[in-house]
């Protein structure tokens, strides 16, 4: 008989989880810095994320033994909504009997690390349509871009995003399977494709990681800028060819004008996503090939994985855009 979990047992799968998460972890940068939530055991198809709202001002003085009226804590309630994604990769008997590497662990470690590319590459397209939107050297939109970014351009970032408030950091969600949190010095985080690396450490002021003495670097840091610490990945594509047509000295896919490159930045509770950790995070699924009446010779069986994932951003000011050239 066919469980949730295929032909393993829950324990048995519980150990899958870990394995393939671990695979799945170094490909998750916006896993550490939003406002995470673990899916409950129900399988809801909305997810409910928490903003408390801050108290207008007290600037009224007392009055001699008389209480204020005091005021109520307010909440925004900011609601995402969730589906199911999944894959599978096919195994036949041949290849378990006769292949001399451990095929159903490399399955396991492959469909992980599919997961993780899926579900962040999902994260990056809704996160990426913030409204709050910068252009390198102040250009007027998208299609004007032709520059590379500088520290002026982050310095102006991060001015607006202090101007609304935004905190910085203070904890991220460690890299491991398990449900975690650590702390860490304040700051904004700013996340973007590998091909910016270079540009990155041309900023002034740029430190690497190398130099950050104890403080303990992620996967993927690039270093540091003033307030910014940057990661990259390659799943955070460019807009290809979106830029100026003045391509001299700047990558380009076709020639017909400048990759623009968003560089996300994102202060405390900037959004919120369904963490890929905890019980029912995922859910591994192995059929061993066993004679069933579909497959009467048991020759066929698989590796798969699903979730239910969401992202939703909780607010636009608490995060900005800025959309950037790549120097060649």
């Amino acid at each position: 008989m066919i469980t949730t979990y295929g032909d393993i047992t829950p324990r048995t799968a519980a150990y899958v989880v870990v394995e393939l998460l671990k695979r799945a972890m170094p490909f998750l940068c916006l896993e550490k810095f939003g406002q995470s939530k673990s899916l409950p055991g129900g399988k809801t198809m909305t997810m409910k994320f928490r903003r408390y709202n801050a108290l207008a001002l007290a600037t009224t003085p007392l009055a001699e033994g008389v209480t204020p009226a005091g005021k109520k804590i307010t909440a925004t309630d900011v609601t995402g909504n969730l589906y199911q994604y999944g894959d599978l990769v096919g195994i036949t008997d041949i290849i378990q009997d006769t292949h001399e590497d451990p095929v159903l662990q490399e399955a396991v470690n492959i469909v992980g690390e599919q997961a993780a590319k899926t579900i962040e590459t999902l994260r990056y397209n809704v996160l990426k349509a913030c409204s709050n939107v910068f252009y390198a050297n102040s250009v007027a939109g998208r299609t004007s871009v032709v520059a590379a970014f500088t520290r002026a351009d982050q310095r102006k970032i991060v001015r607006a995003l202090e101007r609304q408030e935004a905190r910085h950091l203070t904890s991220i969600v460690k890299s491991t399977p398990a449900f975690n949190q650590e702390s860490i010095l304040p700051a904004f985080v700013g996340v973007t494709h590998v091909d910016l690396t270079n540009d990155i450490r041309e900023l002034t002021a740029f430190t690497s990681v190398a130099d950050y003495g104890k403080m303990p670097a992620w996967e993927t840091e690039i270093g540091a800028c003033e307030d910014v610490r940057y990661l990259k990945s390659t799943i955070f594509t460019p807009y290809e060819d979106a830029g100026s047509g003045t391509t001299t000295g700047k990558i380009t896919t076709s020639g017909a004008g400048c990759d623009v490159y968003p560089v996300m930045y994102f202060g405390r509770d900037a959004y919120g996503i369904v963490a890929l950790k905890g019980k029912f995070a995922i859910t591994p699924i192995v059929i061993n090939p066993t004679p069933t009446k579909s497959d009467p010779l048991g020759q066929r069986g698989s590796v798969g994985w699903k979730t239910m994932q969401g992202t939703v951003i909780l607010n636009d000011a608490w995060m900005a855009v800025l959309e950037t050239a790549c120097t060649d």
